[in-house]
Order: structure tokens, then C-alpha cells, then sequence
């Protein structure tokens, strides 16, 4: 079984697609819905939902780009989930403008064969991305609808090693009961908390710095096109329908992002993709490449 928690902000009608596209009987989904949002898209949402018994939501609350929120509502969703359900072995985030490039049945097989595997990518932080380190150096804090970031910095937690990577992860539920629950990783929420755009840090520091997981791999099984914004960070190309054959032909389980209000035909495709492909050769075919 399958837990997934999925971030939506925006375009209910294209979560719906998305949602219907993963759904399982036999899987578990979480939905956060940002506060931000407003109530008339958080009920139409919960209205769609009430026809899928193993759906909910989650409390909702403000989610703010490269504040602690974002890991804060992570976190929440893998109690809530850990709480609600004994049986799933994979944790999978994610958004709203995600789409699935396997069938669910491929999803489930795929990942049934390594119960105890790690999909993330996380990379020594000091090592590869050295010009990002002033994002745990320098203190954040998030209030309101805004983040400050006085002119204070801090050394990093002693003994352990920074890593980073991106937000998305395909992780067991070993990892999910540890970062929720021990002992051990109280110090790294604390100090994360004040940790600029810390959701592409935080759970790879934790998981490389303890023995918590089972076998790494350095792939997060996301298609995603990155392409500069501005200074600091690099952001995902949106796919159109140029892009459908490569997305159909990935090796990668889902791909982001999409907008259906700039092209809505790349998700028709992959969607008839989907529904034609025979049960006979939705068999996992091939495995990420690179082992950590």
C-alpha cells in the first residue's frame, strides 16, 4: 500500500484528474489544501473527495515558499498518515500540478519489489551546492505571510553533514516513523525551523545522517525540467504537448509541472496513455540507475 499527501493551492479541476489518475483502493491519501487558498476551493475539493472513502484532508494551513511550513505540512501529513493506517510501506508527496507518468498498477508493483528502498536525491551539501549553504547558516524565521532573515548566522548542527536536493520524495515507512517520531530528530527540526527553503534539506540531512533508512538511490523518479528564476533558485519548465512523447516515454513515475489553463492537451495524452496501456505489460521494466 501506498500513502500519498498531496499540496494543493490551486486549479481543483486539474487535482481532480491527477487524483483520479493515482487513485487505488487499497492506497491511502492525505490532501492539504493551503489555507491561503480560500474556502471555496477547499470545499469543492472535500466535496470531490467525500466519494473516496480512503481520502482526507489534512488541517489546513499556510504554506509559504522557502518557509518551514512547507516541511512543517509534510511532517504533519506523515504523522497523520503513520496514525491513521498500519499497513502502507511508501510515502509519496505530492502536488497539484504533479501527473502520473506509470499506471498505478505499475506504481504498486514497482515498489512492492523494494519495500524498504529510498527514492530521493540528496547530495553532500557542502560539497555540490556550496553557494546554497547560507540557506541553514543565516537565521530565517517565518511570520504572517512573509519570511525575515536578520543578519545572524549560526553554525550548522554539530557531527552531521548538510545534504539538499529537491522537495519530492518516494520514501519507506521506516524513514517516515523515524523522522516523525524519535528522539533523534527533534534537534533537526529545531534548527531547521529557522532554515531558509528548508523542504529541499531538511529530510535528506536527516535520513543521510542517521541509520533510519533502507537503500538509497539518488533518484527521486520525477521528471522535472529545471530552468532558472532569478537569483537564487532554479524552478520547474511547465510541459506542454510538445513534450508529450518524451514524458510517455520516461522511465520516471511522475513528472511536474503541469497547467491546464496553458495547455491542457499534454495531460489528455498522458491520460490516454494511461488507460490504453494493456495489463500484461504493466509490469515494472527497468530500475533507477544510480545507487548511493
Amino acid at each position: 500500500m501506498i500513502a500519498y499527501l498531496i499540496l494543493v493551492h490551486r486549479y481543483p479541476e486539474q487535482f481532480k484528474r491527477m487524483f483520479k489518475a493515482i487513485y487505488h483502493p487499497l492506497n491511502h491519501y492525505l490532501i492539504h489544501i493551503d489555507k491561503n487558498s480560500g474556502s471555496e476551493l477547499s470545499e469543492d475539493i472535500q466535496r470531490f473527495l467525500s466519494d473516496y472513502p480512503n481520502a482526507r484532508t489534512l488541517k489546513p494551513e499556510k504554506a509559504l515558499w522557502g518557509g518551514y511550513s512547507l516541511v512543517n505540512i509534510e511532517l504533519r501529513g506523515i504523522a497523520q498518515l503513520l496514525e491513521e493506517n498500519s499497513s502502507w510501506t511508501h510515502f509519496i508527496n505530492l502536488s497539484g500540478q504533479d501527473f502520473p507518468l506509470k499506471t498505478q498498477e505499475f506504481i504498486r508493483q514497482f515498489l512492492g519489489k523494494h519495500p524498504e528502498r529510498e527514492y530521493i536525491l540528496a547530495a553532500n551539501q557542502q560539497d555540490v551546492r556550496p553557494d546554497t549553504m547560507h540557506r541553514v547558516l543565516d537565521i530565517c524565521f517565518e511570520l504572517g505571510s512573509r519570511i525575515f532573515r536578520p543578519n545572524l548566522s549560526r553554525k550548522f548542527l554539530k557531527g552531521v553533514t548538510p545534504h539538499i536536493g529537491t522537495q519530492w520524495m518516494i520514501v519507506s515507512r521506516r524513514f517516515c516513523e523515524f523522522v516523525s517520531t524519535a528522539k533523534e530528530a527533534k534537534r533537526y527540526k529545531r534548527f531547521y525551523r529557522n532554515s531558509f527553503i528548508a523542504d529541499e534539506g531538511f529530510f535528506q540531512t536527516v535520513m543521510m545522517n542517521n541509520d533510519c533508512h533502507g537503500q538509497i538511490m539518488q533518484d527521486d523518479l520525477r521528471l522535472i525540467d529545471w530552468i532558472p528564476d532569478g537569483d537564487i533558485k532554479l524552478r520547474p519548465r511547465t510541459f506542454t504537448s510538445a513534450d508529450s512523447a518524451h514524458l510517455i516515454a520516461s522511465h520516471h513515475l511522475f513528472a511536474r509541472k503541469f497547467d491546464a489553463t496553458e495547455d491542457d492537451a499534454v495531460l489528455g495524452d498522458i491520460e490516454r496513455h494511461l488507460q490504453a496501456v494493456p495489463a500484461f505489460i504493466r509490469q515494472p521494466l527497468a530500475e533507477p540507475a544510480m545507487l548511493c
